[in-house]
């Protein structure tokens, strides 16, 4: 009993000193991340979060010295598999798919806190993930979480807070598409007057063979402003969802979105924020026709709201350098930075995070210089005030190789 009481106030007192220690970073070039100009100052950091942000003369356990460097909020990617998919072609690698269930299909307790994807996407400036399920055969796929990319085996996040979609070519008929879509969300509204067993029982519920969870998810959808993430790219399509988001009042984001200049004020007037692929600027399908180097410059300018996208498997970081190709094309340079950070927090509801601000969580990468080339890299990244690792596995199999070169 003495040896257990002496291990416990000594547990006590390291953990006290953890959670009190706390972070200066000094003379670093700023981006908040909610839109206004850079400047140059300094971050405390206490208690894993930001206390103050400024000129300030204060002493710390750690100071880091940001002279010349930019410093950012962490950035946050929204669309992705992080987490449930490890190799694309190996299907014991992937928990992205269910075989049961629908839209009530979550993807959260799949989610490996040990995935090499983790600290290869952290160590290139993301410290959060939106991650999604695989699209399915219905317009509706199921529900992603939201993850902080700490590694911690006890997962930090968000269960079930956003569902995936998707509108457009299809082996089926894409009117078709929409009348179940339209349908679906009109059974979740149904849930406000009658429990989940009545819904069950009605014919359309019985014909698409659908579970409690799947009508507790179209219920939060329908009802309490759960973020929907559709991916479209047609011109029509989206007239359409904007149509059926005004009539439902949904909580719509539209993903994809190629053909949206020539719809731009309607879109801009439905005030639904897009998830763009700057990047992608080169039809794949009649859907894209319209694909433009200048599409993120075309909705900047007309105001509609501009989160990113990779169309890289694995590599999700690579939506920075989108967003760079997005600035190179017109864009806004802030408003880019903020679609990396606190619009994404902003639009799907994750508090205390996506910009420098006393009060938000310390999640902040420390860059060697502008966050949108992608060459360049981060030298500290700060997730809830802790120093992340920035080793990897590919960074690990560098240095081997190195090594025996040098050996040799």
């Amino acid at each position: 009993m003495k040896y257990f009481k002496l291990l416990l106030s000594l547990l006590l007192i390291i953990s006290i000193d953890t959670y009190g220690s706390d972070t200066l970073i000094k003379n670093g070039t700023i981006h908040t991340g909610d839109g206004t100009r850079a400047f140059i100052g300094d971050i405390y950091i206490k208690n894993g979060v930001i206390n103050s942000i400024g000129n300030i003369d204060i002493e710390a356990s750690t100071i880091i010295d940001a002279t010349g460097k930019i410093i950012t909020p962490g950035f946050i990617a929204p669309i992705t598999a992080v987490g449930i998919i490890e190799i694309g072609s190996l299907d014991v690698t992937r928990d992205d798919e269910a075989d049961y269930l629908n839209m009530g299909f979550s993807i959260f307790r799949a989610f490996n806190a040990n995935s090499t994807l983790i600290p290869w996407n952290r160590s290139n400036g993301l410290t959060s993930v939106i991650t999604l399920p695989q699209q399915a055969s219905m317009p509706l796929a199921g529900m992603g979480s939201f993850f902080v990319l700490d590694g911690e085996m006890n997962v930090s996040g968000m269960k079930d807070m956003v569902m995936l979609g998707k509108i457009g070519a299809s082996s089926g008929s894409r009117s078709e598409d929409l009348d179940i879509l339209e349908n679906l969300i009109s059974l979740g509204k149904l849930v406000r007057n009658k429990n989940y067993e009545k819904v069950l029982e009605l014919p359309m519920a019985e014909f698409f063979e659908l579970h409690p969870q799947d009508i507790e998810a179209l219920d939060k959808v329908a009802n309490k402003n759960l973020p929907l993430i559709i991916e479209t790219n047609r011109a029509s399509d989206i007239k359409h969802l904007i149509d059926i988001k005004n009539k439902y009042d949904i909580n719509l984001i539209l993903a994809g979105v190629e053909d949206a200049p020539l719809v731009v004020d309607e879109l801009k007037e439905s005030g639904i924020p897009v998830i763009i692929n700057p990047m992608d600027n080169i039809p794949n399908s009649f859907d894209e026709l319209s694909s433009s180097l200048e599409l993120a410059a075309i909705l900047n300018k007309t105001g509609v709201t501009i989160m990113f996208d990779s169309s890289r498997s694995h590599n999700y970081y690579l939506m920075r350098q989108g967003a760079g190709n997005a600035v190179a094309y017109g864009m806004n340079y802030e408003d880019a930075i903020s679609g990396l950070s606190k619009t994404v927090a902003d639009v799907f509801g994750i508090k205390g995070r996506g910009s420098l601000v006393k009060g938000n969580f310390a999640d902040v990468v420390i860059w060697e210089s502008d966050p949108l080339e992608p060459a360049s890299v981060p030298l500290y990244v700060l997730i809830e005030g802790k120093e992340m690792d920035l080793v990897t596995r590919s960074s690990r199999l560098k240095d081997r190789y190195i090594e025996k070169l040098i050996q040799n």
